[in-house]
């Protein structure tokens, strides 16, 4: 979706947000601060969620609701079918309708509602597409990149520690960007990161990454600081935090100089580090930690083992192999 789109269509969330019936409105704002504050929820699935709930009620508004005791399961399968007929794929149909089972869950607990609709909801399963992943020497050839002489030396050195660190930590670009200095522990070579929900965990990188930071610290980031940088880790060219937009560039653009690698971005290094590290033999809870996800189940998808390692296993574990 180009920038402008999404523009477009945040005005016309919030003018549905603000047609709404005056106790249908006041519950949009009471689930986000719910969102907000009780859930700690990224600014992000708060956005997608608010979007879906005020298009479901303002559905509801159409055909003569104005409370939110007038949920129903009918209404709320009524609306996902209108989404389904126009052509909704089934990640979006499933976002939505978690969407519509928190927000009744909520309204359930707030007294709104007498009895929760948003349990009997079904969700479509989803087709799980995995990002293309570098091989071994593939991943090698990325954070060896050849220098641009035409790039000043502390863009260099910063774009280095980026591949460096996504590569050696599997962290998210968002949790990159976040990074402080002294959320980096060099003695132990570790990062504190805090993912998803404010949860804070600790990742290991090795010497190679380290090598990058040091560098950066001491040529590169001296160059862009200013009073505005804060404690920022990773600074852009003007001095403030860099953004996760400039992070997926730098990505890009050193995947494009590999000869035959798929094109990918921060979230395939991330999934490439996970491959590299079940391959070499990692157990996946431990991939599960340093990955930060909640669920096995969640670890299991997001990652793949390479046929070759399944049947080196099968070869090595079972008796008629």
């Amino acid at each position: 979706m180009s920038a402008a789109a999404d523009g477009a269509e945040r005005v016309d969330i919030a003018a549905l947000r603000g047609a709404l019936p005056p106790e249908l409105g006041a519950a949009v704002d009471g689930f986000e601060r719910y969102l907000r504050l009780e859930r700690n929820r990224s600014v992000h699935t708060v956005r997608a969620y608010l979007g879906d709930v005020v298009g479901f009620l303002d559905h509801l508004a159409r055909l003569g609701g104005k409370h939110v005791s007038d949920v129903e399961l009918a209404n709320l399968r009524s609306w996902l079918g209108i989404l389904r007929t126009r052509g909704a794929s089934r990640a979006t149909m499933a976002r939505r309708s978690a969407a519509l089972r928190t927000f009744c869950a909520w309204a359930h607990g707030a007294g709104l509602v007498d009895a929760d609709p948003g349990q009997l909801l079904a969700s479509p399963r989803t087709r799980r597409n995995l990002p293309p992943v570098l091989r071994v020497d593939e991943a090698a050839q990325l954070v060896a990149v050849p220098d641009d002489p035409d790039v000043p030396p502390a863009v260099v050195l910063r774009d280095r520690l980026v591949v460096e660190l996504l590569y050696a930590s599997g962290i998210r670009v968002s949790e990159l960007v976040g990074l402080d200095i002294d959320d980096v522990d060099r003695r132990r070579r570790v990062l504190r990161v805090f993912g998803k929900g404010a949860k804070e965990r600790t990742v290991p990188f090795g010497l190679p990454a380290d090598h990058a930071l040091d560098g950066w610290l001491t040529s590169g980031r001296p160059e862009f600081a200013t009073e505005a940088s804060g404690a920022a880790l990773l600074l852009g060219v003007r001095g403030g935090r860099i953004d996760q937009r400039t992070v997926r560039t730098i990505v890009h653009q050193r995947a494009a100089a590999v000869p035959g690698a798929p094109d990918l971005g921060p979230h395939g290094l991330r999934h490439t580090a996970a491959t590299h590290l079940l391959e070499g033999g990692a157990d996946l809870r431990a991939v599960q930690e340093l990955l930060g996800h909640s669920s096995l189940a969640t670890t299991q998808i997001y990652t793949h083992v390479s046929v070759e390692r399944l049947r080196a296993t099968y070869l090595r574990a079972h008796p008629r192999a």
